[in-house]
């Protein structure tokens, strides 16, 4: 029998373990929290349930792995979008494309399905969790814009973004919504924003007169 090397060992759990990940992904979004259980995800992931065990002990315990999960990939996304803009305006313009195209894939679907799944005090706690440190950014390049009540301003243009979301969803064209949402968010951004110079010269030439 061939000797099976450490390397080989770990990357073939962490393999079992990814398909363990996404087949409890997939139950969760198709039927639910209470349908995720140790055996129905080892079924869905073509492994015995006594394999599963040896990842998680408990529907718990995949769920708050879930948990994680729902968000870590998403906010991996929307970190890089966010770090290759160029400044706040930018920021916040990657934030919403980034979350727009990630809603197209589905990828906001586990953290739907979490947040209306009745879960556990510490999961729904690390569920808010999870979501503030995904919006943190946004909310931070909202301040730096300077725009009045940056925090009221902030949720406001969420809103929009809920919104967009959910037409995607409903089959909407992605370029459409993308582009429509992200004029509205400039409008609502552009009273912070400095004027132009020609802007400022006609200003001043107008107080003046």
């Amino acid at each position: 029998m061939p000797k099976i090397n450490a390397s080989t060992v770990a990357e073939h759990r962490a393999h079992q373990r990814e398909a363990l990940v996404g087949a409890a992904i997939d139950i969760l979004v198709s039927e639910g929290a209470s349908a995720v259980t140790p055996a129905a995800v080892g079924a869905r992931a073509g492994l015995a349930r006594s394999s599963v065990y040896q990842y998680f002990d408990s529907s718990a315990a995949l769920l708050a792995t879930v948990t994680e999960e729902a968000f870590r990939r998403s906010n991996e996304a929307l970190a890089g979008a966010m770090a290759a803009a160029s400044g706040p305006v930018e920021r916040v313009e990657a934030f919403f494309r980034e979350s727009l195209r990630l809603g197209a894939e589905g990828a906001h679907r586990p953290a739907a399905a979490l947040m209306s799944a009745g879960l556990p005090p510490a999961c729904q706690e690390r569920l808010m969790e999870l979501h503030l440190e995904q919006v943190a950014p946004f909310r931070a390049a909202v301040r730096e814009i300077g725009a009045p009540d940056p925090e009221l301003t902030a949720d406001l243009i969420a809103g929009m973004l809920h919104t967009a979301l959910a037409a995607v969803e409903r089959g909407a064209a992605l370029d459409s919504v993308t582009d429509r949402t992200l004029a509205l968010v400039r409008r609502c951004l552009s009273p912070a924003l400095p004027p132009a110079d020609g802007a400022e010269r006609g200003r001043r030439e107008d107080d003046r007169a």
